[in-house]
């Protein structure tokens, strides 16, 4: 079975790979399968061993790590292994297995970059993903948690790849009887209280006996689901591009989806506002109540979701305080990117664009001021300018929409939040130029 990545994709500038390593069975499958891969190729690999101390035992399995990978250092494998202490503990009511997952995840991420590892091996198999899937879907999760676990996905500059989740888990215990490794028993594995050991000790048995092909046929349907998953997030982008825009989500053009696409369009621009999956009640509720007229509010996570003048905003119900003395009163954009501007309460965000934007090369000195009164904003090539005031007035701009630097380049007003760039700032076809939004944090 193969156990590294092919050479189209892992990044050939850094020639380290990592595995997560409990040092449980298929981990150690794992990294003894990559690190005698890696021995053929002349790359290194770094094991990396997560201490959750949750467990009485997890001393004893780190120094059986540490005894593991000395032993194959030894015996010529090019491993080494990089181990890391979780300080924290689940709060109160918190799920024990999600913070250890968060956090387990969190000092992966950590060690790789620490290592110089561009691509982190998992051990995880066809049998994990069959679980996955059940587990999913008895929390009722929708498309995109029935998809189970992603075969790759890349996350701030780590690719993560799970190699052996198309093969069965009984082709681990082969490889691990073939070579005689030796790896720990987490008698945590046992304990009934954690949702999937009851899954795999209680009902899995039952379940492959009476169905012999479960494992394959669910890891195929989770293939199924992941590959209606990426449709629907490539048919919401699609219908979010016709019906929002940096101002919001325009009502009337989104009721002009049919019902199906409708929710699934809401449910991605309420996670690109938020960060975060909407919970299923706030997106059904949405879907009954936008269609009014007026103003209206709904509590979401982290701020509140407003419908105004046919708009529906997402504003954060805490703003970062602002702060005069270490208000930023400058800033230099020489390429697309987040601005985060101390004391202002937010970013600003600036996209290549191929029409509609500034020139580069006006972004190199800007100043950041508020607003004092007086200032006056071009809206459109050919029309007149008239007063920020008024400019807001015509583009129903809400005052909670207006806050946020003015920007300016060698005196002349080249943004404004919530009405965009001046147009007396705009490119000329074929320049080089970007687009500005302001984003509150």
């Amino acid at each position: 079975m193969a156990a590294t990545p092919t050479p189209a994709t892992a990044d050939p500038t850094r020639h380290c790979v990592a595995v997560a390593y409990s040092a449980g069975r298929d981990s150690t499958a794992l990294l003894h399968a990559t690190a005698r891969a890696a021995a053929e190729q002349g790359s290194q690999v770094v094991a990396l061993h997560v201490h959750h101390g949750l467990n009485p035992h997890a001393d004893e399995w780190l120094a059986h790590a540490q005894a593991q990978c000395a032993r194959w250092a030894r015996q010529g494998l090019p491993v080494r292994l990089l181990a890391h202490r979780l300080t924290g503990r689940p709060a109160t009511g918190d799920s024990v297995e999600a913070w250890a997952r968060h956090a387990r995840y969190r000092a992966l991420q950590s060690m790789a970059n620490e290592a110089g590892a561009a691509v982190v091996l998992l051990a995880h198999h066809r049998r994990d993903q069959a679980e996955t899937l059940l587990l999913q879907a008895l929390r009722g999760a929708g498309v995109a948690g029935l998809a189970g676990m992603p075969q790759s996905i890349e996350r701030d500059g780590i690719t993560w790849l799970r190699p052996w989740l198309a093969h069965p888990r009984e082709a681990i215990e082969a490889y691990v009887r073939q070579h005689r490794l030796h790896y720990i028993d987490d008698d945590s594995n046992a304990d009934p209280r954690f949702a999937r050991n009851r899954l795999r000790l209680q009902a899995w048995p039952a379940l492959s006996q009476a169905f012999p092909q479960a494992e394959a046929s669910l890891a195929d349907a989770a293939a199924w689901a992941a590959e209606a998953s990426a449709c629907l997030v490539e048919l919401a982008a699609m219908d979010l591009a016709q019906v929002s825009d940096d101002a919001g989500l325009r009502v009337a053009a989104w009721q002009g989806l049919s019902p199906a696409r409708q929710g699934n369009a809401l449910r991605a621009w309420l996670k690109a506002q938020t960060g975060r999956a909407a919970p299923a009640s706030l997106a059904l509720r949405l879907q009954q109540e936008l269609p009014g007229t007026g103003l209206a509010e709904w509590g979401a996570a982290g701020g509140v979701l407003r419908r105004y003048r046919g708009r529906l905003r997402f504003a954060h119900s805490e703003p970062v305080q602002q702060n005069d003395a270490t208000r930023e009163a400058s800033l230099s954009i020489l390429r697309a990117g987040r601005f985060a501007l101390a004391g202002w309460g937010g970013e600003l965000v600036a996209k290549r664009v191929k029409e509609g934007g500034v020139p580069i090369a006006w972004l190199a000195h800007l100043e950041l001021r508020e607003r004092e009164g007086g200032e006056r904003f071009q809206a459109g090539i050919g029309r007149p300018p008239r007063s920020l005031k008024k400019q807001y007035q015509a583009a129903q701009m809400p005052a909670w929409e207006r806050d946020g630097p003015l920007v300016y380049s060698g005196g002349q007003l080249v943004f404004a939040p919530g009405l965009g760039l001046d147009a007396r700032v705009l490119a000329l076809p074929g320049q080089a130029q970007l687009s500005l939004h302001w984003r509150r944090g």
